[in-house]
């Protein structure tokens, strides 16, 4: 559902001068109601400044509206914290996200007595400029300033206690501190100490070591900076948070926030914006930055992320539907710290993902079967090298003992496999282009290139109007569970030639984890065969 926006601040500016009538008679009462609702809070009570707007027809001061990502955002923090686990918080720019934070920890100076809050960046002018709002502190100062009097604690004094790097509550012992580079971790004990713009310290590691045994709950943020480092990798090993279930303990909880979500930033405002940056020589740094591209700097990554971003919602954009049968793909965790992960695509829509950390390929197998006996008849392409031997182990028991549904059927897929159609032209119709066996290392680079022609024709389709077959499209619905990581994964494959000059793929770039997610979508979209029909399936 579409967010209107702007907000009208006129309203909103009414409503609070209306509930501050209510609340000023029955403050008590009223801070017992906030303590456990920081959106209800924030969006009530929080100011954020915005200098861009001076001389227009908004003020530069206006109540902070949040819109659905950002509430989600704060259900993260407060989900961590109730958690105790890390959170990494992976963004792109002028989304808000930094201010969310400060006022989360506003809420958390004012409402949990003795909270310990711990703010860090890489450098000191990041964190506290007095008199400047595009530091840390100085935000948080204009937020408590502009609260109700109500609502400060008894005995505040803006003097003593919004300090250089350190707010104190003097009614509670609440504190935020401040730290910066190598400091960070330093000060002691926190019950959540946030660092901001994390993937750009200069020493990452002698943080982590200072920080490991002084808080329960970290909290990365910041826009991406390439592969490899201490950001980039802990945001490989976590896991996407969904809302509802429990934050891991044992690995990093990812909350993504992108430009899509913010409902003023349209498409017009992106190309506009693309087209600077492409004009200024710093694409490489809008992918960064906007795109969120780890592998900005990246050479011959098959899916460009662009062609990507074209394929969501593309069956609504071109006009198409879900026509066709279902087709599933298995992808076997192959151990460390891998994972399986299903797709379920009908027609050229890809209709579900899903991953999860199960070693037992029974468990796999039979998860597998329960997701799919509903859809009818389906065809399962199983990654059935190594441990995925196990999946055709299990589905055969399950097939003996009369417990396999008939409309479902598990398929090998073998990556290493000679490419399928080996004596086809690449290019269909085209008698100069190579034949499949000279061209393709191996069924795996057949894959992924048959999926980056899919998605060049829907970007194709989709923004130069070509009229192209659906069966030669995918669209990517924009509610897809785990989307933006199905983005990052399909963008992370490189291409390259062997020693026999063929092409090969490398799904795993130095710094990066397996794309589990985008291979599963690769093998729906590629099966090795099929019990249906050439005709309903073949590309």
């Amino acid at each position: 559902m579409l967010e209107t926006w702007p907000p009208n601040y006129t309203d909103v500016f009414a409503q609070r001068q209306r509930r501050y009538q209510k609340v000023r008679r029955q403050i008590v009462g009223a801070k017992e109601y906030y303590r456990t609702r920081p959106v209800e809070f924030i969006e009530h009570w929080v100011s954020t400044y915005d200098p861009r707007v001076t001389g227009g027809e908004l003020p530069s001061r206006l109540p902070f509206v949040l819109f659905q990502r950002q509430k989600d955002l704060v259900q993260f923090l407060l989900a961590c914290l109730d958690g105790e686990a890390n959170g990494l918080i992976e963004k792109c720019r002028d989304v808000g996200a930094t201010w969310v934070c400060c006022a989360f920890s506003v809420w958390l100076w004012l409402f949990w007595p003795g909270a310990a809050v711990g703010w860090g960046s890489r450098k000191e002018q990041l964190v506290d400029k007095i008199g400047d709002p595009d530091s840390i502190f100085e935000k948080m100062r204009m937020i408590i300033l502009g609260l109700p009097r109500e609502f400060l604690p008894e005995g505040f004094s803006p003097k003593d206690d919004l300090a250089y790097m350190r707010i104190i509550n003097p009614e509670t012992g609440a504190t935020i501190t401040g730290e910066a580079g190598d400091n960070i971790g330093r000060g002691g004990r926190k019950r959540i100490y946030f660092k901001d713009e994390s993937a750009h310290y200069e020493r990452p590691e002698k943080i982590e070591a200072a920080l490991a045994d002084n808080t329960r709950v970290q909290i990365d943020i910041s826009s991406v900076n390439g592969l490899g480092n201490v950001f980039h990798r802990r945001r490989e090993a976590g896991q996407e948070w969904q809302p509802g279930r429990p934050v891991s303990k044992t690995s990093a909880n990812i909350f993504v926030i992108d430009w899509r979500d913010h409902p003023a930033k349209t498409q017009a405002w992106y190309d506009e914006r693309r087209a600077k940056a492409q004009s200024d020589g710093l694409l490489h740094v809008f992918a960064q930055e906007v795109d969120r591209n780890y592998a900005a700097s990246i050479e011959n990554v098959i899916i460009p992320a662009e062609w990507v971003r074209s394929a969501i919602d593309a069956h609504l954009k071109v006009g198409f539907g879900d026509d066709g049968l279902w087709v599933g793909a298995l992808d076997v965790a192959d151990g460390g710290g891998d994972r399986n992960a299903l797709a379920l695509r009908k027609g050229s829509v890809l209709k579900h993902v899903e991953e999860w950390g199960e070693r037992d390929t029974g468990l796999t197998a039979r998860r597998a079967v329960a997701a799919c006996q509903k859809l009818g008849s389906v065809d399962v392409q199983y990654d059935c090298i190594g441990v995925g031997s196990g999946v055709k182990a299990e589905t055969n028991r399950l097939r003996d003992e009369g417990l396999m549904p008939y409309s479902v059927n598990f398929i090998p897929w073998d990556a290493g496999a000679s490419p399928r159609d080996p004596d086809s032209f690449v290019i269909i119709g085209d008698y100069n282009s190579p034949i499949n066996k000279d061209f393709y290392g191996n069924m795996k680079a057949q894959g992924w290139w048959q999926l980056r022609r899919r998605f060049e024709n829907t970007h194709r389709a989709v923004t130069e109007g070509l009229r192209l077959s659906v069966d030669d499209m995918i669209s990517i619905p924009s509610n897809l569970p785990l989307l933006r990581q199905l983005e990052k994964e399909l963008s992370q494959p490189t291409a390259s030639k062997s020693a026999r000059m063929k092409l090969i793929v490398d799904k795993s770039p130095e710094g990066t984890r397996s794309p589990n997610i985008a291979d599963a979508v690769m093998m729906a979209f590629w099966p090795a065969k099929t019990t249906l029909t050439y005709g309903d399936w073949v590309n």
